[in-house]
């Protein structure tokens, strides 16, 4: 069943005269063409009325169509719209209804909806009360964006590898977006309390047929700027058809073949465009493509001290450090200078020996002091000597001396001599009137003998 339906006004009779419009009364009018007078009606009678003559006049209503701008609201209801080629139908599920549903319900499918059309007299808003939605397929909105989906990730545009990173600090950053809209606002503003960062902005239509041609045409602009390293393409939230522009292939390829790297900063943290999928980075609002851009100068700042700090701490121990090993290095140089001039020294001082050793008087002072030592061997040696001798004939002295007969003389004996001066052991040796000479321990006698009396033997023969 096809969900079309009229909108037209029904035929009249008489064009030209009053009449009643389902429940409404017919305005006053007075002939001969004096001045209209027609009834004033309060708002909200005027709004019940209108939408009491379009229920009545349509009833339950089946309709087809794309679903677009969905929007679950917290209480459970679900908002969105029905949308073909030429217009858009605002619409409306309510929490009893939405929970039956046996499918997901998303932007671009394409759905027949029965329902009731209405008046909301909160807002004047005329909607669809929709009752009951079955599945159609996809919208061709829809099977276009999977089609160049398909194609470009097909092409390697989506490929992370090939998506680049985002510089830490951008010298400028480029912005593409409308002068008007919200997200210029947005970034701004978050780039203000992130900290100083400079912006060039290319002014752009980011909705309507020329706005893909225009966002362009302004990342190209942007990109040619030497000083430009990072631009944002976006704009604020909106529906499915606002978001258009951003599902164009030309500023995908754009997106793409830009020099420096792009983020797509579409407000529309739900669904995703084709320039999301090709830009380097997603932002899921302008005001997070501001957080992921901007550096958080305070953060930065804390860093660059702590940094600082530690370079200073870390330049301070290596001073130390370096100093100490200086320090080290200029001991173990000195000692080393010092023991290779003391090696040196004592090297010279041996050859000065050896030169000063072939000199005639050193030679001669040599063998001198030679000849003095050998004389002082020598010398010390014949004390040695006579020393022992002296002490041998001491004590061969002493012998002899107590042998000597002068001791026996001092016990009481006597030496005899005859005249020649012979001792005298036998009387027999001597004739009286011989003259001897006794020797006493003390003194001596000059005797003549009287007399000699022979000496007597034994038996055996031995003297007595």
């Amino acid at each position: 069943m096809q969900g079309l339906f009229d909108f037209s006004e029904p035929k009249r009779a008489n064009p030209t005269a009053p009449q009643e419009v389902d429940g409404l009364p017919p305005p006053i009018v007075e002939d001969r063409g004096e001045q209209l007078e027609a009834k004033t009606y309060q708002v909200t009678e005027l709004v019940r009325a209108a939408g009491r003559t379009l229920e009545a006049r349509y009833g339950v209503v089946w309709v087809e169509g794309e679903v677009s701008n969905l929007s679950p609201s917290r209480a459970g209801h679900v908002y969105f719209a029905l949308k073909d080629a030429e217009a858009l139908l605002p619409s409306v599920m309510f929490r009893a209804q939405a929970n039956r549903l046996d499918f997901q319900l998303a932007d671009g499918l394409k759905v027949r909806a029965r329902g009731k059309l209405s008046i909301f007299a909160g807002n004047g808003k005329f909607q669809l009360i929709v009752e009951a939605l079955e599945q159609a397929g996809l919208g061709p909105a829809q099977i276009a964006f999977e089609q160049l989906k398909k194609r470009l990730h097909a092409e390697g545009l989506f490929d992370p590898a090939r998506k680049r990173r985002l510089p830490a600090w951008p010298r400028r950053i480029g912005l593409a977006t409308s002068p008007t809209g919200a997200a210029i606002r947005d970034v701004l503003r978050i780039a203000q309390q992130r900290g100083r960062m400079r912006f060039l902005i290319a002014p752009c239509q980011v909705q309507g047929p020329s706005a893909p041609q225009e966002i362009i045409a302004a990342l190209r602009l942007l990109e040619r700027q030497p000083d430009i390293d990072v631009i944002i393409v976006g704009r604020g939230g909106g529906s499915a058809e606002d978001l258009a522009a951003f599902n164009d292939e030309g500023l995908a390829r754009a997106i793409a073949g830009c020099r420096v790297p792009v983020v797509s900063a579409v407000g529309h943290e739900v669904d995703f465009t084709i320039a999301d999928f090709v830009a380097d980075l997603r932002a899921a609002t302008p005001s997070n493509a501001a957080e992921l851009v901007v550096p958080l100068f305070a953060d930065a700042e804390a860093r660059l001290k702590d940094a600082y700090g530690r370079l200073l701490r870390s330049g301070r121990r290596t001073l130390v450090e370096a100093r100490q090993r200086l320090d080290v290095a200029q001991e173990r140089t000195t000692a080393a200078f010092k023991q290779g001039i003391a090696r040196r020294r004592r090297l010279l001082d041996t050859e000065g020996r050896k030169l000063a050793g072939l000199h005639p008087k050193t030679r001669l002072d040599r063998d001198r002091a030679v000849l003095l030592a050998l004389r002082k061997r020598l010398e010390t040696r014949i004390r040695v000597e006579l020393d022992q001798r002296r002490r041998a004939f001491a004590t061969s002295a002493g012998k002899l001396d107590a042998m000597s007969p002068l001791k026996v003389l001092e016990r009481g004996y006597s030496l005899t001599r005859d005249a020649a001066g012979k001792v005298l052991t036998l009387a027999a040796d001597v004739s009286a009137g011989d003259p001897v000479t006794v020797k006493l321990a003390r003194g001596e006698l000059e005797c003549v003998v009287q007399s000699v009396v022979p000496q007597s033997h034994n038996d055996d023969g031995e003297p007595q």
